[in-house]
């Protein structure tokens, strides 16, 4: 059975504006990865259809949804996005740091591509497509910089305030979503799984839960 299509997304206009770059590069990396459309979305836990929308340009991709891809591509976010960022240097300068938008949500790459890690700076918005459960290897560590974050593990609900820090297997089901209207800043690290064959599962907001 073909999973439930995602939500259409609630972002900002200006993240259907980089829709354009984003729909070939996503294509493109699938046809390098082997892959077939029907093969790739199985693995994403996403329907042909959707995903085809995603190549398209139709839909949306939300953040979450591009960490599956660049997992089942065993490549990263800022190649999905047609980012490139010279050489590997060890410091990365804010003035190099250009947000990107996603489904809503806002980020800045705070780590060279191509390590073993990926970091991030993020902004939730409220209510945003982001907030849709995932499962997957590997691990996460994520820190609120500003607002309130709720952050579901498996059946705890946790609310994490400015200052307050999680590391979490990322096979543990998890759902981040902002508690606040103003949104949620947070710093964001995860393992690259350079492996096409990653599965990931994702999947509708947890029932029940407020949004």
């Amino acid at each position: 059975m073909s999973p439930a299509e995602p939500a259409e997304p609630t972002g900002p206009p200006e993240a259907a504006e980089a829709l354009p770059a984003v729909a070939p590069q996503l294509r493109e990396l699938r046809r390098r990865a082997s892959l077939t459309l029907e093969a790739a979305a199985r693995t994403a836990g996403l329907s042909p259809a959707h995903l085809s929308r995603l190549e398209t340009g139709q839909r949306q991709p939300s953040l979450p949804m591009l960490l599956a891809l660049a997992r089942v591509y065993g490549t990263t976010v800022s190649e999905l996005l047609g980012e490139t960022v010279a050489g590997r240097d060890a410091v990365v300068r804010a003035a190099d740091m250009e947000p990107t938008r996603a489904g809503g949500w806002t980020y800045w790459q705070a780590g060279a591509p191509g390590r073993g890690m990926q970091a991030l700076r993020v902004h939730v918005p409220y209510g945003a497509q982001g907030d849709i459960v995932r499962v997957h290897p590997g691990e996460e560590w994520l820190y609120v910089l500003g607002g309130r974050l709720r952050l579901r593990l498996g059946d705890a609900a946790h609310t994490l305030s400015p200052g307050d820090s999680a590391h979490f297997d990322s096979l543990t089901p998890h759902r981040i979503a902002a508690a606040d209207r103003g949104g949620a800043d947070l710093l964001f690290v995860h393992t690259l799984l350079q492996s096409p064959a990653t599965a990931l599962c994702l999947g509708g907001p947890t029932q029940g839960e407020p949004t």
